[in-house]
């Protein structure tokens, strides 16, 4: 069986490869592709998870690379990570009483084959007041997660409801991932 190779530096994507019982080696990308604004979301996404996945493949052609890569999105608008902690406030009033998607591509490259996928979620957030938002800042959790939220850990709070897999808003879905490995064994 091959290495396999997670191109991921993201804690969460790990605990999910650490649940789907998966041998791995970490090796986070060096450079970050920016998202087309021209392609469909969805589109979009997939591309930044196949640049990923073949940054890695080019120095390990027998291992199995998985790249991924997450984007929350209201409406047209792309939530990134937030600059700051008030960029993080904004964002989450967006959020507050509304629904949003989360879209997480994957790109798997084993040296034979190479192939794709993106997963989406809606997710509906509960109202949130000043005070919980400012809270929920001041917690740090929020400054390094798309949407400026972690659904496993304080974010959970906030949360009325999931259409999809939960593993897609955490950052790698679960069963089409375990699925599509099972190919490149």
């Amino acid at each position: 069986m091959p290495d396999i190779i997670l191109a991921s530096a993201s804690p969460r994507r790990r605990e999910i490869c650490d649940l789907l019982g998966l041998t791995y080696t970490v090796e986070p990308t060096q450079t970050e592709l920016p998202m087309d604004p021209k392609l469909p979301l969805e589109e979009a996404v997939l591309r930044v998870a196949r640049g990923k996945a073949e940054e890695i493949a080019a120095k390990h052609p027998h291992a199995v690379v998985i790249g991924a890569d997450t984007v929350v999105a209201v409406g047209d608008t792309v939530l990134g990570k937030p600059q700051n902690e008030e960029h993080a406030k904004d964002m989450l009033r967006r959020l507050a009483g509304n629904e949003h998607r989360v879209i997480t591509a994957v790109w798997i490259c084993d040296g034979e084959r190479s192939e794709g996928f993106a997963d989406s979620a809606a997710v509906t957030f509960m109202p949130m007041s000043e005070a919980e938002i400012a809270e929920y800042v001041a917690s740090k959790e929020p400054m390094d997660k798309a949407g400026a939220y972690a659904i496993q850990g304080k974010g959970i709070r906030f949360i009325r409801g999931i259409s999809g897999d939960f593993y897609t808003v955490m950052g790698l879905p679960s069963g089409r991932l375990y699925d599509v490995l099972k190919k490149h064994r």
